[in-house]
């Protein structure tokens, strides 16, 4: 039984998620590409970061809101586009989308989400954003933005680091497939979980909504195994972003960006954010983590376009960190994922509270009234007896010494 005052972390949440699902659910949402190297490197990234803490400054009251690609936010936090939630719990999607406008902060609905663009907006009435994945079927992606734009979405999120899908080799593992492919393996491993069996039985197996049609299942278990990104084109190229910038009539965010060369090029390109992202370690292995990426980004785009960051963020300390290197705020997935998973809308919005209390906290032990204050002098750097300085980027030598 699920009892939501012993859980004080999003780990704690993560726990209670992995106790109710079958391990080939489980692993699909945790898991990442190949050995897991960035997977687990964007976790690090964010304990490589030091803060050297301000003193004596009156921190009785913060102000947590703030501005996130031109509206206010409760929070320097978006909740990230996340696919397949209902195959944790049914009806995920509505609970984290409720939670994220309860909470005051933008939630980003995926193309590969198990509720519609529709039901999305008819339950939630917030800031929402679309993300759109790029589909080799043109006619389908042009529908989607269509129907997003119709149902008042303030903003579309193209995602640009999925020309192809990533090797997840847990998902080869556990015989997992979208739409399922029964095998004597994940049989048992979804009947050891008789909970979510039996919901699975009463309600029906998912259907990822906005793709309905798509294409018809494949025969091969091991084609369908860690099936995303099929059905995506990797001929798309600037121009074609170019071509949607210029169709899409309101604000436009670019997820998957990682250099910063890339990121000065979609400045000038007039896009309205952009969002640095590994996609979480799920698809190229050996990828940079986010975080290390960040201030690269951050100083080519030189204040043109907001930046925000994803990527490991597990506590309200790692959303400090981000915004003192330079974002504008963090997009958080799995956070609300596990939430929803243990609890529905209270459990995605436990999430959102947990991270909330953490960042308060940690800005009163940093000596920050509000998250316009938070800035990179909060940021430890070690110096060396011979002048030079140990930063963020590793030991850069002093002029002149």
């Amino acid at each position: 039984m699920f009892d939501s005052r012993r859980i004080h972390s999003i780990e704690g949440l993560r726990q209670a998620a992995q106790r109710r699902l079958p391990k080939a659910i489980f692993d699909f949402f945790d898991g990442g590409a190949e050995d897991e190297l960035t997977l687990a490197d964007n976790r690090s990234a964010f304990g490589r970061v030091k803060l050297a803490p301000r003193c004596l400054v009156n921190v009785a009251e913060v102000g947590l809101d703030t501005d996130i690609v031109g509206g206010r936010s409760a929070l320097p936090l978006v909740v990230a586009p996340t696919g397949a939630v209902g195959f944790g719990r049914h009806g995920g999607d509505v609970d984290i989308a409720r939670a994220a406008v309860e909470a005051g902060v933008p939630y980003t609905l995926s193309t590969s989400a198990t509720a519609s663009i529709e039901q999305i907006a008819d339950a939630a009435s917030g800031r929402l954003w679309f993300q759109a994945y790029i589909l080799k079927d043109k006619e389908l992606l042009s529908s989607l933005i269509f129907r997003a734009k119709s149902a008042g979405y303030e903003a579309l999120m193209i995602t640009v680091d999925l020309p192809v899908g990533g090797k997840r080799e847990r998902d080869f593992r556990n015989h997992l497939s979208f739409p399922f492919r029964y095998t004597s393996r994940n049989l048992l491993d979804f009947a050891s979980r008789p909970v979510w069996a039996m919901r699975m039985l009463r309600y029906g197996v998912p259907v990822m909504e906005n793709l309905k049609g798509l294409e018809a299942p494949s025969a091969s278990t091991t084609k369908l195994a860690s099936s995303v990104g099929r059905s995506y084109d990797p001929s798309f190229d600037w121009d074609s972003l170019k071509s949607l910038r210029d169709e899409w009539p309101h604000k436009l965010i670019v997820k998957g960006v990682m250099r910063a060369d890339d990121a000065a090029r979609l400045a000038a390109m007039g896009c309205d954010g952009i969002v640095v992202s590994n996609h979480g370690g799920r698809q190229l292995d050996g990828a940079a983590a986010t975080l290390d990426i960040l201030p690269g980004v951050v100083s080519a785009v030189e204040g043109r376009v907001p930046v925000l960051v994803d990527g490991g963020v597990r506590r309200g300390v790692d959303i400090l960190k981000a915004r003192a290197l330079g974002a504008q705020g963090v997009l958080a997935g799995r956070a609300t994922l596990w939430g929803a998973v243990a609890d529905g809308q209270r459990g995605a919005a436990q999430a959102l509270a947990i991270l909330r209390d953490e960042l308060q906290r940690s800005m009163q032990l940093c000596g920050v009234r509000s998250v316009d204050e938070i800035s990179r002098e909060l940021l430890f750097e070690r110096q060396e007896p011979d002048g030079a300085e140990y930063g963020l980027g590793g030991r850069v030598p002093v002029p002149g010494l």
